[in-house]
């Protein structure tokens, strides 16, 4: 089961606490305080990996508890400090503190973020030793760590996102040209979660499909919808089954906007599927239809190969090119 949300409780560690020791010499039954500090809690982090169903995982288990620091011992030696707790999340996962309303932002894969800090140990009586106080009775107990409750909120960072109405093709095409395995079928809603597949170095995501009211919650609703908002460019496909195809271009291109705005200024190629099931004279008649002033426009057949080598080596020019990693770097600057 594909898990893109969860809410979860972690806990850093409790600091450990000072104790009272005295050094033990031959006639002398208390030389000296020797009582060492504590050892530190574990903090909690959080750090990036490439795989989206780690979310899963978590279900079950949603708490997320670091170890208490080890209390000081005698003869001044410290108490270990406890390991830190490192929760794994996809890259791309907004990571939100409910109390506190901090928000933290995996971007990177193995980027790793602090989010509770763990409590500092107490102090043993050797620290309160002065030349008045030469036998303190004093230590101090550990601090507490840091706890509560946090949203973590997967929004996929793919560099090209499929995008179209259910059964356009987009499942069809990620596995052509990626190293993907998407389900395909020639029903609706057959993607019920993200795909990701590599195409070059460069990551592809198929979003399930869309219908008109998608950005209200219709259908799959506005649920995958924001995992398109990080995608670099997008592929609009559409079937040539469709009576009116170019329409059904516009519809996704409406849900779009109205979900935000800011997804229409992204890189738009229009991709029009299953050419071998449709007549040239229909597909004159579509592409006439299309302001191919504003988008690109190919048409291919995944299942006779017609048109699918001339998209790959356009796609692979424009993400190799320096245009495509300007617009990367920008949105990297916009993020930070």
């Amino acid at each position: 089961m594909f898990v893109d949300q969860i809410e979860i409780y972690a806990k850093a560690g409790d600091g450990g606490d000072g104790v009272v020791r005295w050094a033990r010499a031959k006639y002398r039954p208390k030389a000296g305080p020797s009582g060492g500090d504590a050892g530190r809690g574990g903090d909690v982090y959080v750090q990036a990996v490439r795989d989206l169903n780690i979310l899963s995982k978590y279900t079950g288990d949603k708490k997320f508890v670091a170890k208490r620091g080890e209390d000081g011992r005698s003869d001044s030696e410290y108490g270990k400090a406890s390991n830190d707790v490192i929760i794994k999340v996809p890259v791309g996962s907004k990571v939100t503190d409910l109390a506190r309303g901090r928000v933290f932002e995996v971007l990177k894969e193995n980027e790793i973020i602090q989010i509770l800090k763990g409590g500092a140990g107490g102090r043993g009586n050797k620290r309160f030793k002065t030349s008045i106080n030469r036998s303190p009775q004093e230590a101090t107990g550990g601090k507490p760590g840091e706890d509560g409750d946090f949203r973590i909120e997967l929004s996929m960072i793919a560099d090209v996102g499929l995008v179209g109405l259910p059964n356009a093709g987009k499942s069809t095409l990620i596995n052509a040209l990626t190293n993907a395995s998407s389900q395909i079928g020639s029903y609706e809603f057959t993607t019920l979660e993200p795909h990701l597949g590599n195409f070059y170095g460069y990551l592809i995501a198929d979003i399930p499909g869309l219908i008109e009211g998608a950005h209200t919650g219709k259908g799959l609703g506005d649920k995958f919808l924001k995992h398109i908002s990080r995608t670099k460019m997008l592929l609009h496909l559409v079937s040539l089954e469709h009576d009116d195809p170019n329409k059904q271009f516009l519809l996704i291109k409406n849900e779009l906007a109205n979900y935000d705005a800011s997804l229409t200024e992204k890189e738009s190629w229009i991709v029009l599927t299953k050419k071998d099931l449709i007549n040239k004279d229909k597909i004159d008649t579509v592409m006439d239809s299309i302001d191919r002033n504003e988008n690109r426009v190919f048409v291919i057949s995944v299942e006779t190969g017609e048109g699918l080598p001339e998209l790959k080596k356009a796609l692979a020019e424009h993400l190799q090119s320096d245009q495509f990693e300007d617009s990367i770097s920008a949105s990297h600057s916009e993020r930070e």
